[in-house]
């Protein structure tokens, strides 16, 4: 016999309390991980500052994003409103008409096939274009393609070098364009599924082309412009310039490339794109200078995520609706943190110790003793500009965000920090999640977890007073299914056949963790990568294309979908026998159905690699 709500009532706890008793929760593994020399409080305390900038960011720019996407006036008005109009007017769009789901998703398909036309065709003839100063040619035909898709789905999975494939006018009219629309799709599309739940009866979505031209115009390209200056003013480049031949101590002579960085650098990290200029992307310093770029980077990559939650919550007309799910977008985040800091802090046993004759000696002491978070554990494939802690805050923030900017290699991090990384991506990067995508697919979490919470008590489920019946939550497990299927489908495929598996450059599971992180990365339109895989085959080109569509467009058309059923039904006034979404239990609940799905479906596959990867290094095992 089903329980009822109004008989046991859920108990009611103020947020001010929950941070409370969080954070004394949190102190004690803190305090014991420090103790243990797994980590030190110099990477605590840097830690604490990106979480309380973010934290001070999170309600100025979801107020500012609750204004303009109402089209409210901002002190920005006087300059870009005759902009925004102008626009209108030259594209014959209509302010004030709206559109339904179906309009709203038919209009964003058309851009987005529009804009992968236009870049494949000027990646294949920009030898023939302007600023092109080292005469390069025109991209394969494959490699074209997966990067039109890759950079028009918001991925920047990258299967060149920047520096030596794409030409200035290709890297800023081609794939700096995308880079703007590809994070404002995104966004548009997360503000037309909260229209969709705080709307009452009604039937429309907003208009596509007004969000996406105001989210450019008044939140993009102010920021990118600001930060490209801050940039350069910390020493990244920014220029039309030859490539520099310069003659280097040994004798030899070494080329160094020029061009238009900073301007790319900026919104690659604003809109969690992560395609950079340079093959090395932010760990060259060109593109990321030194500890204060690399932290306005960091931010870059989870202020937007994070303020659209706040937005989220005003629009409900509850912010403590979007602090309840930033509340669990962030205690995720700093679980990750707290588990790539010590592994690779504690770094590879293999390395830290010489075994000759009958005597032991320490290789890195302070790696085990952790009395020195810059010098020792795992430093591999990290810049010492950076060194571990940074490393470790930028890999969770760029793989729990869409962005797949890289100050590190994610490939050279220990099989528990790269499991990490990698489980950040397939749980579909909400946690805060890609600028829009994070928000929506937090969103279809909410619903599966009041379903959860309705299938307990025997009630049916409600999320900001809309009834979650058969529909949505068909349209719900159907968007949870699309990921995985693709990731963990053209892994298994890649993994069986020569086009596939050849391609493998470390043996062992670390093999398959490079193949099974390649299609997570593409399917969850992240772009970071294992290096140890040769992804530029025709293979791969083709089967990553298809991910990165799946992974962006097949994902969010089912939510939309829900937003379209949605917003026709009355918001029902909440009973008592209604399951708060506004506190700490939904958030706690929220956070066990995020980890429970995330386990139930990618456990497997990472037992045959990263974890057994790691039992096989405290063994003593290599390949």
């Amino acid at each position: 016999m089903a329980l009822s709500m109004r008989r046991f009532p859920l108990p009611s706890v103020k947020l001010s309390t929950l941070l409370v008793v969080l954070a004394a929760l949190a102190l004690g593994p803190i305090i014991w991980l420090v103790a243990s020399g797994m980590i030190t409080w110099n990477a605590v305390i840097q830690v604490a500052i990106v979480f309380g900038i973010v934290l001070l960011l999170t309600k100025p720019i979801g107020l500012y994003l609750y204004h303009i996407l109402r089209g409210d006036r901002t002190w920005l008005s006087p300059v870009l409103r005759p902009v925004e109009r102008a626009i209108y007017w030259v594209c014959g769009i209509h302010e004030d008409q709206e559109q339904g789901w179906i309009g709203y998703t038919i209009a964003m398909l058309c851009f987005w096939v529009v804009g992968v036309l236009l870049l494949y065709l000027i990646e294949r003839v920009q030898g023939i274009l302007p600023l092109n100063p080292e005469g390069f040619g025109g991209v394969e035909p494959g490699l074209a393609w997966n990067t039109a898709i890759s950079f028009s789905t918001n991925t920047n999975w990258q299967n060149y070098a920047g520096e030596q494939t794409m030409s200035y006018f290709t890297q800023m009219v081609g794939l700096v364009f995308h880079q703007f629309t590809s994070g404002a799709m995104g966004i548009a599309l997360a503000v037309a599924v909260v229209r969709g739940f705080t709307r009452r009866s009604a039937r429309t979505l907003g208009n596509f082309w007004v969000d996406l031209t105001r989210i450019i115009l008044y939140l993009a390209l102010p920021i990118s412009i600001v930060g490209a200056l801050f940039l350069v003013s910390q020493g990244a480049i920014q220029n039309f310039s030859d490539y520099t031949m310069v003659h280097t101590l040994e004798g030899q002579t070494q080329t160094i490339a020029q061009g238009p960085v900073a301007s790319m650098e900026i919104i690659k990290d604003l809109f969690n794109n992560g395609g950079g200029f340079f093959n090395v992307n932010s760990a060259h310093p060109f593109e990321n200078p030194n500890a204060l770029t690399n932290l306005v980077e960091i931010l870059a990559e989870l202020s937007i995520p994070a303020g659209l939650v706040y937005y989220f919550g005003k629009m409900a007309g509850n912010t403590k609706q979007g602090w309840a799910i930033f509340g669990a977008m962030f205690a995720l985040w700093l679980i990750a943190v707290f588990i790539v800091l010590p592994a690779e802090q504690i770094g590879n046993p293999l390395l830290t110790t010489q075994h000759v004759g009958n005597q032991t000696f320490t290789i890195n002491q302070t790696a085990q003793t952790g009395t020195d978070a810059s010098s020792g554990g795992n430093m591999e494939g990290k810049e010492v500009r950076f060194g571990i802690t940074d490393s470790s805050i930028f890999a969770v923030s760029t793989t729990m965000t869409s962005t797949g900017s890289v100050n590190s290699f994610h490939d050279s991090f220990t099989p528990i920090g790269g499991m990490v990384l990698m489980g950040d991506i397939a749980l579909g990067e909400i946690t805060p999640g890609g600028v829009g995508s994070g928000l929506y697919g937090m969103i279809m979490f909410a619903v599966i977890a009041v379903f959860i919470a309705g299938l307990m008590v025997g009630r049916t489920p409600e999320y900001l007073g809309k009834k979650i019946e058969g529909k949505e939550m068909k349209m719900a497990a159907l968007a949870l299914l699309i990921l995985p299927l693709s990731i963990l489908g053209f892994a298994a495929i890649a993994s069986v056949v020569p086009a596939g598996y050849t391609r493998i450059y470390n043996p062992g599971p670390h093999g398959l963790s490079e193949i099974l992180y390649a299609y997570t990365s593409m399917t969850g339109n992240n772009g970071s990568a294992f290096a140890g895989l040769g992804g530029n085959t025709v293979f791969y080109n083709w089967t990553g294309a298809y991910a990165m569509i799946i992974g962006r467009l097949l994902f969010c058309i089912p939510i939309i979908a829900i937003a379209g059923s949605v917003v026709k039904k009355k918001i029902v006034p909440a009973g008592a026998g209604t399951l708060p979404t506004d506190g700490p239990l939904f958030a706690v609940l929220l956070i066990g159905v995020i980890i429970i799905v995330g386990a139930l479906t990618f456990f497997p596959p990472y037992a045959l690699g990263p974890i057994i990867e790691h039992l096989f290094m405290l063994a003593g095992k290599t390949f």
